[in-house]
């Protein structure tokens, strides 16, 4: 009666978990009325006969993270084994530090630096490359295009995803069925970044499903949501799984209700396995090794508690024995009838084991890229969306367009107004020679520190899309360095019209002309150098390291010392500093040409001669042709270094 009473006195939630030990296995999730409607309703999600189920198998699977210079390494997986059947929602599980996140980082194929041990697909060595081709990777954070609007975003991944072939009638049709199935579909024109939590996730998801990966991993999917959108997420997986996808993702610490979802678990502990199998088959296993779970208690709190060591570090080592850290099969639900590696083979034809026909062995560490492209459509087709996408976002950005424009219109007339007049009086001289290093250092610091700014962020959005073969990272390049172009142009123009006419400088086309292509260049020097550093360090270290690197180049531009009083073991310092070229071309364009003498309003104007000012800074009249071309050469090495560098970062990460 006491124990009656005291169950009726329980919270919904408290039930639920009080039914999850001893009866739990009995409890299954009754999802096959949601099978029935998305096999009817959204065939784009079922894999056709064509297609292949995947099962992958993973054994001695080590890895190793260096710990930095003459520190050695250290290992985060030993040696662990697996199993992920095809058709199933696979959760791998473990405390912070398990080493969850690494696993299905090395899975994917996404990590593979200091990763040895073998992968096999469906029975054979898994080709890394063609394996790329049929799955799909969605990060812990939603790395979406904020400023796009769902339809948008979707639309991108289907130009990129699918091939050129495919009519866009089908493409709005595949579109349209997903984000349907996802619960999107009301949200077709609002931007990303006004989705909620469970919608980006969705969202990231569905743009996932555009070219229906056979396997998708997923890492920590349900961290920052709600209870609800929780299950709305792992259900969508579960629908996904049943459809003949292979759905594998990390969490951290499920509820009862949500862990019954999940088909297989495989839980992780300091990089050991501790149990895979069935979800209903984790009390048993529990008891087989003397570790009963107790009654009314969550088996996936009571595991974890496990793993954590909060019973005893010794409780570890029997459940990594008890599954053999991994290779023991014994508990996956009996109806999967798993095959051996062998039998495996046998049952896969050569063609159906590598998908694309392809089937040269390679290891998991392999980094050679295939002939075939990774990508479903040509360059040029990708860089055409790439641009589209980008002239979209440079309209509607409140930071890399409009602030940028109205600071560069501000900044110009406060200038203009604090050197108003000064280019053409005879006595304002080092006045207008301060102001057009004062240009200098605005052409410097607003392109290079917004970039610093904002690229890292697209720098992760650039990690998922392409480790995900939306498109290649030279066309990704190509179209950011185009798409800027308009902006940059539109804002220097309206910067030097104002500056230039409200300080007086000479009225006369070419010199303006002159003026212009010096601050044009300046500009996109130091945006190059922006991206050299915001592609290799984050928003923190980039914003010391940009001020710090530019300090040296003002120092060698001529300005504080002259290049004539320059030391000779610095002199060097001038030739690599782009502000020199810079400040040297505006002198040249304000008071080269031969420029007539100025006139002076005071008694005496010791600079009203321009040759006597010009010899006095010690630059010549008659370089300018000299420092554009040593303004473009700097730009195009400064472009091509900042691509190597995205590059090397971009493997760097794996």
């Amino acid at each position: 009666m006491e124990m009656l009473m005291h169950e009726a006195s329980k919270g919904p939630d408290e039930n639920e978990n009080s039914k999850c030990c001893r009866p739990y296995q009995d409890q299954k999730p009754n999802d096959e009325k949601v099978e029935i409607m998305t096999e009817k309703h959204h065939p784009h999600l079922t894999l056709s006969k064509k297609d292949v189920n995947m099962d992958i198998t993973f054994e001695n699977i080590t890895y190793n993270v260096s710990l930095g210079f003459r520190k050695g390494t250290k290992e985060i997986l030993h040696s662990i084994n697996g199993r992920l059947p095809g058709k199933q929602l696979i959760a791998i599980m473990g405390p912070s530090g398990a080493g969850k996140s690494t696993l299905l980082d090395v899975l994917s194929g996404y990590r593979i630096t200091g990763v040895e041990g073998t992968v096999y697909v469906n029975g054979r060595v898994r080709d890394l490359n063609e394996f790329r081709r049929s799955s799909a990777y969605i990060t812990q954070d939603d790395r979406l295009q904020p400023l796009l609007t769902v339809k948008e975003n979707m639309k991108v991944a289907a130009d990129l995803k699918l091939g050129t072939d495919t009519p866009e009638q089908e493409k709005k049709k595949i579109i349209e069925e997903i984000l349907t199935t996802l619960g999107l579909k009301g949200h077709l024109k609002t931007k990303a970044e006004r989705l909620s939590g469970g919608q980006k996730k969705r969202l990231s998801i569905a743009l996932e499903l555009v070219n229906n990966p056979t396997v998708m991993f997923l890492d920590e999917p349900t961290t920052g949501l709600d209870s609800s959108s929780c299950t709305q997420v792992v259900n969508l997986l579960k629908l996904l799984a049943r459809q003949g996808k292979t759905i594998v993702c990390t969490i951290h610490q499920p509820s009862a209700s949500l862990f019954q979802i999940f088909d297989q678990v495989y839980v992780l502990s300091g990089g050991e396995c501790l149990y895979q199998g069935a979800v209903d088959q984790l009390v048993p296993y529990l008891e087989s090794v003397k570790l009963p779970c107790p009654m009314y208690h969550n088996p996936a709190d009571y595991v974890i508690e496990l793993a954590c060591g909060e019973y005893g570090e010794d409780k570890i080592e029997p459940l990594v024995a008890g599954t053999e850290n991994g290779r023991s099969l014994q508990w996956f639900d009996k109806s999967l009838n798993l095959l051996d590696q062998r039998a495996l083979r046998g049952a896969y034809s050569r063609k159906e084991a590598c998908p694309n026909g392809n089937s040269d062995v390679q290891d998991i560490k392999s980094k050679k890229e295939s002939g075939k492209s990774l990508q479903a459509t040509s360059q040029l087709h990708q860089l055409k969306v790439l641009l589209m996408r980008g002239f979209i976002k440079v309209k509607r950005d409140p930071t890399l367009t409009h602030l940028r424009i109205i600071v560069n219109i501000c900044t110009g007339i406060m200038l203009g107004s604090l050197f108003i007049q000064a280019g053409n009086d005879g006595y304002r001289v080092l006045e207008n020679y301060n102001l057009l290093f004062g240009i200098l250092m605005h052409h410097m610091m607003t392109t290079m520190m917004l970039t610093i700014l904002t690229f890292p962020t697209e720098m992760s959005i650039l990690q998922k899309e392409h480790f995900n073969r939306w498109y290649s990272l030279k066309a990704f390049y190509i179209s950011v360095t185009i798409v800027d172009i308009p902006v940059s142009v539109l804002c220097c123009t309206l910067f030097s019209f104002i500056v230039y006419f409200m300080s007086a400088q000479p009225a006369d086309v070419t010199r303006f002309a002159m003026f212009f292509t010096i601050s044009l260049l300046v500009s996109f020097v130091a945006q190059s150098f922006g991206l050299m550093i915001g592609a290799v360090f984050n928003v923190v270290n980039g914003t010391f390291l940009g001020p710090t690197i530019s300090v040296p180049m003002m120092m060698f531009a001529g300005f504080g010392v002259t290049l004539r009083d320059m030391p000779a073991f610095l002199k060097w310092g001038t030739y690599v500093s782009y502000l020199r070229y810079g400040l040297e071309g505006y002198v040249n364009a304000i008071y080269g040409l031969n420029r007539k003498t100025l006139a002076c309003k005071e008694f005496y104007c010791h600079y009203r001669k321009p040759k006597i000012f010009l010899n006095e800074i010690a630059m010549r009249d008659d370089q300018f042709w000299n420092d554009v071309i040593a303004l473009t050469v700097i730009l195009l090495i400064t472009r091509v270094l900042a691509y190597i560098l995205l590059r090397w970062k971009l493997m760097a990460t794996r």
